[in-house]
């Protein structure tokens, strides 16, 4: 199969080529700056993403390129392209203005293929400090704006393109022809990497790698370990065995509900209710980061308790997903987050690992799903973190936190798939995610009939975006807000304020512990 090869230099949007490009139906593989595979038969290109780092600073990346540079196409974005024209004997300087944000391509070469189908004048998306003032020998410009004359400059010697914008970003308004000018026109993609292909050679893998053993898969009810359930059990059937733990601080009704969806979709499902464990084990935790490391040592222990009971069982199934791992090592090719299905197994379990959603990004994993059938309602769902409502609670959890929370969250969610606009899309299918916030460390005054109360304010959350990395807050309408509002005060008892969060990320996290 195709393959793009993508070098990370740290930029944070590195992620969004390898999204671009998959969307392209190109196969794609993101890797540190100084991983670029032994064996590369199978790549047609390589991208050199952004970084954090100028060409000039005593820690920034400084990679041996000649493996692949006048042997395959490549493009170079941002640092990539100062990177190649510094080690060739061009200059980057410190600009004297620097362009951060939006610009206009004012002058742009009709002559060269990456450019093909792109006029002037046209939106890029600038982040730099350095720029480009002179060229190596042989190269030439290709692009410029007012302020930078090197926006982008080529090789045709080498097969070598470079911009110092960034066309994976949406504000680059012709971003996505750039990358597919380089992906098909000069790598020759052929654009065979879909979904329905991706189920059927995966079937075929999980087959040949499980063979007749049996095979546990802890779900979550998130859409990752839904479609991974779903997957292998195409491939396997009554070999793989799923186990649902609940810990108590799920949605409203959720274990249920998903339960009843998972028999529903044919899944031999182990259901464990061990909240009482989980919180007579956070009682009296306040701190965010204990919490999460008293639910992650529960789970554990309850999954490898109920896997125990499974006899013959050779492999754990996860639903680790392409992100998970990029985001789980940093460009060194060390761990700078952990990550609930990235790290390896509990030693005690003697299990080999199987991840069939490894090399997909989220939206791609709910393509797959479409694919395989599962209901919308199943593979449309929002992210939700693993340690559930605990980290929605601010301060210490107890059962009935939970339940008011559980009560407005249900609400709001509700609400959202209610409320349809105009042009007949739900609101709660165009934000990312969303959900209520209990402030139960804070009580404000409120006037309920003739009686004061002093109850709980609840934060309302619902963003926007397209992979998690950056986030905006969703514009949701007035009247909706009003109506929410009104609806958890009235219904939600212990709760007499409701506020909407308008932060976005950065520099706020989508969650707030």
């Amino acid at each position: 199969m195709d393959k793009i090869i993508i070098l990370d230099f740290g930029s944070q949007t590195t992620q969004l080529i390898g999204r671009r490009v998959r969307e392209m139906g190109t196969f794609c593989e993101i890797l540190p700056y100084n991983k670029y595979p032994e064996d590369d038969s199978d790549v047609i290109g390589v991208i050199l993403s952004g970084s954090p780092f100028s060409v000039h600073d005593v820690d920034a990346f400084r990679p041996d390129l000649s493996r692949f540079i006048g042997r395959l196409p490549v493009l170079g974005i941002c640092y990539g392209a100062q990177y190649i024209s510094h080690i060739n004997g061009g200059t980057v300087e410190k600009a004297q203005t620097r362009e951060y944000g939006r610009a206009m391509l004012c002058q742009i070469a009709t002559d060269n293929v990456l450019f093909e189908g792109i006029n002037a004048p046209s939106q890029v998306w600038m982040s730099h400090g350095d720029t480009i003032t002179s060229l190596p020998e042989g190269y030439r410009v290709i692009a410029s704006t007012e302020n930078v004359r090197y926006a982008a400059y080529a090789c045709d010697d080498l097969r070598l393109w470079a911009v110092q914008f960034h066309p994976e970003v949406v504000h680059s308004l012709d971003g996505t022809r750039l990358l597919e000018n380089f992906v098909v026109r000069i790598c020759g993609s052929h654009q065979d990497w879909n979904a329905d292909k991706f189920v059927e050679t995966t079937i075929d893998e999980i087959r040949h790698q499980v063979g007749s053993d049996r095979v546990i898969l802890g779900l979550s009810g998130g859409v990752d370990s839904s479609v991974a359930a779903v997957l292998l059990h195409r491939a396997i059937g009554d070999q793989l065995t799923c186990i649902f733990v609940d810990h108590g601080m799920l949605r409203k009704n959720e274990f249920c509900d998903v339960m009843r969806d998972y028999k529903s979709l044919g899944l031999n499902v182990v259901g464990v209710d061990a909240s009482e464990r989980f919180f007579a084990d956070l009682k009296g935790v306040s701190d965010p980061e204990q919490k999460r490391k008293i639910i992650g040592r529960d789970f554990v222990e309850v999954f490898n308790e109920e896997a125990r009971k499974i006899k013959d069982a050779r492999w754990l199934a996860q639903g680790t997903i392409y992100p998970d791992r990029i985001e789980s090592l940093n460009i060194t090719g060390k761990v700078i987050k952990s990550h609930h299905n990235v790290g390896g197994l509990p030693e005690e379990m003697h299990l080999k690992l199987c991840e069939p959603l490894r090399w997909l990004f989220k939206d791609e994993v709910r393509r797959v799903g479409k694919e395989l059938g599962i209901p919308n309602h199943l593979i449309s769902r929002h992210p939700f973190p693993g340690p559930g409502l605990a980290v929605r609670i601010l301060g210490d959890i107890t059962r009935d936190k939970v339940r008011v929370l559980q009560d407005a969250d249900d609400i709001f969610i509700r609400a959202l798939k209610d409320y349809t606009t105009e042009d007949g899309k739900s609101l709660y299918s165009q934000t990312w995610q969303a959900g209520a916030v209990l402030l139960s460390t804070v009580k404000t005054v409120g006037v309920m009939g003739d009686e004061r109360t002093y109850e709980h304010p609840v934060a309302l959350r619902a963003v926007t975006s397209i992979d998690a990395m950056t986030a905006d807050w969703a514009h949701l309408p007035y009247d909706f807000l009003a109506r929410v509002s009104n609806d958890i005060i009235n219904n939600v008892r212990g709760v007499n304020r409701v506020c909407y969060d308008i932060s976005s990320k950065p520099p706020s996290t989508i969650e707030w512990e």
